[in-house]
């Protein structure tokens, strides 16, 4: 073998690494919160909602769930504005495209966590008078939501290192930094040594952040 490590050349373009870290935290946080947002609605929607409701929540996570991710991306980016008269740029294309995504998944969790909220809350509550918005948003969710925290950072960490496929449709994230640099300089090993443990020190970082939330709002057993 002919190949001798030189990572001077990763050096010297380290600050596309770091631009490409803060766009991709920034993107899984971006999606996180829309998602939560899908998320949580559509599991109210589906614990409270009727059968029909049930059906169409159901079908929607069973569909994005089976179906592969980089799928979803090239079908948002390039399918959809040759059907539907739309344009946006790959940033947006991409986030919305996290967001159903992460959606999906964000439903089972909440879901599970609203339905273990326990019955006698729901009763003490209404004996004290609350409304049910009130018992919703002072009871069921705060409930629901430390039930689901161990999930909910399992799902965040995986929606973060899912931002790396964006760099399919050169969204300039990490993993498209680490590619660019392997292209311009074609030292492969080194850039992609370098972003591996870029990975993997910023999803224990955040999984470790959300460990400590949720050992301090932990649901005494």
């Amino acid at each position: 073998m002919n190949y001798h490590l030189n990572f001077n050349l990763i050096w010297r373009h380290s600050d596309k690494l770091i631009d490409g870290l803060l766009l991709s935290l920034q993107i899984a946080a971006i999606s996180i919160a829309i998602a939560m947002i899908i998320g949580l609605t559509l599991a109210l929607a589906y614990v409270d909602g009727n059968r029909l409701v049930r059906f169409a929540v159901a079908a929607y996570v069973e569909v994005i769930r089976n179906v592969p991710l980089l799928l979803l991306v090239y079908l948002m980016f390039y399918g959809l504005p040759t059907v539907v008269d739309i344009r946006y740029d790959a940033m947006t294309s991409f986030v919305a495209t996290l967001s159903i995504y992460g959606g999906a998944y964000l439903v089972e969790v909440l879901r599970a966590g609203l339905q273990a909220v326990p019955q006698g809350l729901i009763e003490a509550a209404k004996a004290i008078g609350l409304t049910p918005w009130q018992r919703l948003v002072y009871v069921r969710l705060p409930t629901a939501l430390r039930v689901s925290l161990p999930s909910l950072s399992n799902t965040f960490v995986s929606l973060f290192k899912d931002t790396s496929i964006a760099s399919v449709i050169a969204v300039p994230e990490l993993a498209y930094a680490a590619q660019w640099i392997n292209l311009n300089t074609f030292r492969i090993v080194e850039a992609y040594a370098v972003a591996t443990p870029v990975y993997l020190i910023t999803g224990y970082s955040i999984l470790f952040m959300l460990r400590l939330l949720e050992r301090r709002y932990a649901i005494a057993r």
